[in-house]
């Protein structure tokens, strides 16, 4: 069977995209013309559309595509969900995990569905700060749960590539809600987090 890609690209986007990033590629003093280089405009114009396709896509819908009625009341976590971002000052990806908690109050959702509303939010440009607390505020709306629990730990190109140039910072962020304000529920999670499974 032959290979099929199943991305699709508005095509006035990818136009519009395009034209702005071969004249950029001319301002910064290289030729669109050289071969190497023809179709980068257009290649950088999807990349573009695919690391940001969170703008079309609804968190909550997902969430509720898939609650179900459940009497558990203990904690969920889906740990080390990779993600990756676009900074929204610099345009430079940022990436890393998010480790994310709910304690349900009579209804659950798919695990996949969590490691997707991380990606709905990601795939946007955003800081890390607002991307932890949409994460939460998704899961909390959609769920109502007991407690949510968001934390992300992160690289940002746009510390590591240019300004302060620093290679191994990490930016941690949090948001807690309900029961994981309480400082017991807090370090359960925190500890379960940072338990690696042999």
């Amino acid at each position: 069977m032959a290979y099929k890609k199943v991305e699709s690209y508005d095509e006035d986007i990818t136009a519009g995209l395009l034209k702005n990033y071969r004249d950029n590629i001319a301002l910064l003093g290289e030729d669109p013309e050289r071969e190497g280089l023809l179709k980068t405009p257009e290649r950088i114009a999807k990349a573009m559309q695919f690391i940001t396709q969170g703008y079309g896509q609804d968190a909550k819908a997902i969430l509720d595509s898939a609650r179900f009625h459940e009497d558990v009341n203990k904690m969920i976590i889906v740990k080390d969900i990779e993600l990756y971002s676009m900074c929204e000052h610099h345009m430079l990806p940022f990436y890393g995990k998010a480790h994310v908690a709910y304690i349900p109050n009579g209804f659950i959702t798919g695990l996949s569905k969590i490691a997707r509303v991380v990606d709905v939010f990601a795939r946007r440009l955003q800081v890390q700060e607002r991307l932890t607390h949409q994460i939460l505020d998704a899961i909390k709306d959609s769920l109502q749960p007991q407690g949510v629990a968001v934390v992300i730990e992160a690289s940002h190109l746009c510390m590591m590539m240019r300004g302060v140039q620093k290679q191994n910072s990490v930016t941690t962020t949090s948001a807690f809600f309900g029961q994981f304000e309480h400082q017991e529920t807090r370090n359960e999670f925190l500890k379960l987090i940072s338990t690696k499974l042999h």
